[in-house]
């Protein structure tokens, strides 16, 4: 029997991520599941850092994910959700692959949007979801 008591939702602020949001609060309302809201600070690659401060961008990035968290936990304190945030430095496929492959995490469940806000575009997938689909020993919903 699928028992829903921990769903993973990764969120990186685009439109798509908080439809899947969304539909993770639809989901953790009806089953009495706690979100557990993920961000994942990207890491610039050294070509890019040459052209960047990495530090900043690092720091910056930061703040993005904190204000990003923050509207997530109002949507779950609205709707009475047990929130949990989560943000990891790393490439963000890796990072929530290594985080629903720890099983102290507990994960049952995956929800993310089809599309992220990376520039980087597949032809029907994003290339995280897709990856994350294709790797992941949970089950993952896509949001479109």
């Amino acid at each position: 029997m699928f028992v829903l008591k921990r769903i993973l939702v990764p969120i990186d602020g685009s439109a798509n991520s908080y439809r899947a949001l969304d539909a993770a609060v639809f989901l953790a309302k009806n089953s009495g599941s706690e979100l557990v809201c993920f961000y994942s600070v990207n890491i610039v690659p050294f070509a890019e850092a040459q052209i960047f401060d990495p530090m900043r961008c690092r720091i910056e990035e930061k703040k993005y994910a904190e204000s990003v968290m923050q509207k997530a936990r109002a949507v779950c304190e609205q709707n009475s959700i047990k929130f949990k945030k989560v943000i990891e430095f790393g490439t963000p496929g890796d990072a929530i692959l290594r985080f629903i492959k720890n099983k102290g995490n507990k994960i049952d469940l995956v929800i993310m949007g089809s599309r992220g806000k990376s520039g980087i575009r597949e032809l029907f997938l994003g290339s995280v979801s897709n990856f994350v689909l294709h790797k992941s020993p949970m089950p993952v919903l896509i949001v479109k």
